[in-house]
């Protein structure tokens, strides 16, 4: 799907060899599977099998450009998380608390922290893989992530633990980054995100959501740009290319986390924006184009998205950034 011409996308300069491949990070490991109970949750637990399926049989990638994680660490998870909180994941009742899920409450303990809290675990331990493959990676594309509603005390909005933080906190208490830049476009603020590195000045966060929906009431990012309902993509891509620069200045980050949650659809059942598939899909060619120009590593994470096309209009958007990187490095 070409948007605009590749030739244009980058900076004469911008050339990196490590370009030539894309490091993509996904597990099986990843489903949510619970005897068909997992399809009363807004969520698509398929979402992520959809999307990696159809890149591997357009062949858009293939099995050698994925990395299968480990589930995260006991040590990583308090470099979060507290002690009692990981504790109740052993409830039902919390668990289907914290993720919004009441059909799971009375489902036993063990299923459901096999069949629910280890998918998660899963997932986090990939956000914690692709950013170690971003240390010697310009770009690096995970499957999944983005849990930036989770607290260091609990769960709430869908995420079980702070898969961004946890990263972050795991490669500046191992000396290898210390700056970040977690720049999150999900529909939703990403609150737990803001309020574990409120005062860290080595982390900058900066949020564009709407204004008008959970959570309520915000926390309080770095930078925040509110939206009002029915924001399309002229005003969205407007504002998102006004920021770009001002962030990366002010956050001068060594690594960036880009929360691309696909919920600012139209027809997300949970927001309200006016963005086309063509709008996301011109909103993530820019974040990548700016940081591969900036020579700033850039982890990628899905997120959110809960729309009929949610993973239609993911798929195509990785496949004109794996587009961009390959017209660029021919």
């Amino acid at each position: 799907m070409n948007l605009r011409d590749p030739e244009n996308l980058f900076s004469a300069g911008s050339s990196n060899p490590s370009l030539s491949h894309v490091p993509f990070v996904y597990s099986d490991a990843y489903l949510i599977t619970l005897e068909g109970l997992e399809k009363l949750h807004p969520f698509d637990t398929q979402k992520y099998k959809r999307i990696v399926e159809a890149l591997l049989h357009e062949k858009w990638i293939s099995d050698k450009d994925i990395y299968s994680p480990e589930p995260v660490s006991e040590e990583d998870l308090l470099r979060v998380h507290t002690p009692y909180y990981l504790d109740t994941l052993k409830d039902p009742l919390k668990v289907a608390t914290y993720l919004e899920f009441p059909a799971i409450a009375s489902v036993s303990p063990e299923k459901v922290y096999r069949n629910v809290v280890l998918p998660h675990l899963w997932v986090t331990g990939g956000t914690l893989l692709a950013s170690q493959l971003a240390l010697d990676h310009p770009l690096v594309i995970h499957i999944g992530g983005g849990y930036h509603h989770a607290k260091p005390d609990r769960g709430e909005g869908f995420c079980l633990f702070a898969d961004i933080a946890i990263a972050i906190r795991a490669l500046q208490d191992k000396g290898k980054v210390q700056r970040f830049l977690v720049l999150d476009l999900d529909v939703h603020q990403g609150n737990g995100t803001a309020e574990i590195f409120a005062e860290d000045e080595r982390v900058f966060t900066f949020s564009m959501h709407e204004k008008d929906i959970y959570p309520v009431p915000k926390a309080i990012s770095d930078c925040d740009v509110e939206l009002a309902s029915g924001t399309d993509d002229a005003e969205y891509l407007r504002l998102l290319s006004h920021y770009l620069p001002e962030i990366t200045k002010l956050a001068d980050p060594e690594m960036v986390f880009f929360v691309a949650g696909c919920d600012v659809l139209a027809d997300d059942p949970l927001a309200s924006l006016a963005i086309t598939e063509k709008g996301l899909i011109e909103r993530d060619a820019q974040v990548v184009q700016w940081f591969l120009n900036q020579h700033i590593p850039l982890v990628f994470l899905l997120a959110g998205g809960y729309s009929p096309n949610a993973w239609q209009a993911q798929y195509q958007s990785i496949c004109h950034i794996l587009e961009m990187v390959s017209n660029f490095q021919g």
